[in-house]
């Protein structure tokens, strides 16, 4: 049974054997001797395989990679065009030896990609540069810079996405308060507007009562002077 692997034959931890002083000085030696190229264009659709597999028929290639097109972007091209698979905008490609990334990136800068009649990216144009004092490890550091800045910055709108959206709800049941304050204030108002004016009509009808009593007591009296002469 392997070391790590227990009956069941559940992966354990992965032991890791620290590096000796030759293999280290070996790896060193090799690190020295690479040399990277950046592609500032990758034909929609090309793959990290395929840009490997051109790669390699002019050299001995290490590692190759393809940064992948902003999320917003895909998303975009995904929901309104018929491709679904991810496009790369950008890449860079690591060479066994520095002289031979040196002559590809000269010898192929502007170049037509080429390759058989009817190949996709026959027409596309290779845009490269050779990058000279560039290690990987540069690369890693970069893409892990790139990666806690994108983070931070989704912090930030996802913070700041909240707090208005406070403020709008804060907004909204401001203006709901305030509009039932005055729809309050305004029924108030046409209350105390209705209670003097029937307070005056009563008045008025009291007044009116007085008017016509007395005309009839006048006429009477009038009526008995009159038949009084009379008789």
């Amino acid at each position: 049974m392997g070391q790590g692997m227990d009956p069941q034959g559940f992966a354990g931890p992965k032991i890791v054997k620290p590096l000796t002083t030759e293999a280290l000085a070996a790896y060193k030696a090799a690190q020295d001797r690479a040399g990277v190229i950046y592609i500032s264009r990758i034909p929609p659709g090309m793959r990290p395989s395929k840009v490997r597999h051109l790669m390699s028929s002019h050299g001995e290639v290490g590692r190759v990679y393809l940064q992948q097109e902003d999320a917003k972007r895909a998303y975009l091209r995904r929901k309104y065009t018929s491709t679904k698979k991810p496009h790369f905008t950008e890449g860079w490609v690591e060479f066994k030896n520095k002289k031979v990334a040196r002559s590809v990136a000269e010898m192929l800068n502007a170049q037509p990609i080429g390759g058989k009649k009817g190949t996709r990216w026959r027409d596309d144009v290779w845009t490269m540069k050779y990058l000279p004092k560039f290690k990987w490890n540069m690369l890693t550091e970069q893409v892990a810079h790139e990666a806690a800045i994108h983070t931070a910055k989704l912090r930030v709108e996802l913070s700041q996405s909240r707090s208005e959206q406070r403020d709008y709800m804060r907004n909204v049941e401001l203006a709901r308060v305030l509009e039932k304050r005055s729809q309050r204030k305004k029924e108030q108002g046409e209350e105390m507007v209705l209670k003097p004016l029937s307070r005056t009509n009563k008045r008025s009808s009291e007044v009116e009562g007085d008017v016509a009593r007395k005309r009839r007591r006048d006429n009477d009296d009038g009526l008995d002077t009159v038949l009084g002469s009379i008789f």
